[in-house]
């Protein structure tokens, strides 16, 4: 049976918690689940928690929040990462060749590219709120 399932938490600015945030994310694995959608979304997700660390709280204290929300559905994994430091402009790369492998994806060290080849869309907004909200969503 397909289920919907929603979590919200939030972890402080320091990429100790990226463990805590993968952990979190695969309590969340359902056996109807492609292996290759969810791996992918879990490297969106360490990548976009690693960016909103090392580039939207550049200069704050660790304690300042980051928000995280994962919502999986029979259609679609989606996940937002809310931070509250300086917003940056999300400048699309071209992307020139599909994903052969994980492995390929994952060598590069460029995030915004790898969130770009793995989700169906990539969303960077400056709130009224004076946070930030990633949205990535990988359609299943």
């Amino acid at each position: 049976m397909k289920v919907s399932q929603k979590i919200f938490f939030q972890v402080k600015t320091d990429l100790i918690y990226l463990e805590e945030v993968l952990h979190r994310f695969d309590t969340m694995k359902q056996d109807w689940i492609n292996e290759k959608d969810w791996l992918q979304c879990q490297l969106a997700l360490a990548e976009g928690f690693t960016n909103a660390v090392r580039h939207a709280h550049k200069n704050r204290p660790s304690e300042t929040p980051i928000d995280l929300e994962i919502n999986v559905t029979p259609e679609e994994i989606k996940i937002k990462i809310w931070d509250y430091g300086q917003p940056f402009q999300l400048i699309p790369i071209p992307v020139s060749k599909t994903i052969s492998s994980l492995e390929e994806l994952a060598s590069g060290g460029r995030g915004i590219e790898i969130l770009q080849k793995i989700a169906d869309e990539l969303k960077y907004d400056h709130l009224p709120d004076n946070r930030n909200c990633l949205l990535i969503k990988k359609k299943l």
